[in-house]
Parts: C-alpha cells; sequence; structure tokens
C-alpha cells in the first residue's frame, strides 16, 4: 500500500473500545475520516499541478477540476 495512504489511516483511527478494565485502547479506522483524508489530498494535488501551470486557460481547467472533486463529495 502506498505510504501516503497508510499515514492517512493512521490519521483516521479512533477508540473503538477498552480492554483491560479501561486501560488498553482498541483502535478502529474511521472510515467516514479516511475518507475525508483521502479527498482533501486529492485536491491538495489538484492545487499543487494549478501552481505549477503558467497558461491561464489550464489554470482554470485545474480550478474546475478541483472544484468538481470537491462538489462531487459535498465539500465547500
Amino acid at each position: 500500500m502506498n505510504e501516503r495512504i497508510t499515514e492517512l489511516k493512521e490519521q483516521a483511527k479512533e477508540v473503538s473500545h477498552w480492554l483491560d478494565g479501561g486501560y488498553t485502547p482498541v483502535y478502529d479506522t474511521n472510515l467516514e475520516k479516511f475518507a475525508e483524508l483521502i479527498v482533501g489530498e486529492c485536491l491538495t494535488q489538484v492545487d499543487k499541478v494549478n501552481v505549477m501551470l503558467d497558461d491561464p486557460k489550464e489554470k482554470l481547467g485545474a480550478s474546475w477540476v478541483g472544484l468538481a472533486i470537491a462538489k462531487h463529495f459535498g465539500l465547500e
């Protein structure tokens, strides 16, 4: 698995319950948080491409791609 995906999965972990009378946490991945992190990572990549572009039409195209991704996943 991609190292960045593994990092995002770690960020999305949350305690699901406790063992040993509340001393040992058991973690599960919060899938909604994981999905939000992946979408955010994709939007960051679109922004990076946009910064590298010189042509105004290409910059506008990259901006529209980012907007389409954000709208598709219900982000503002």
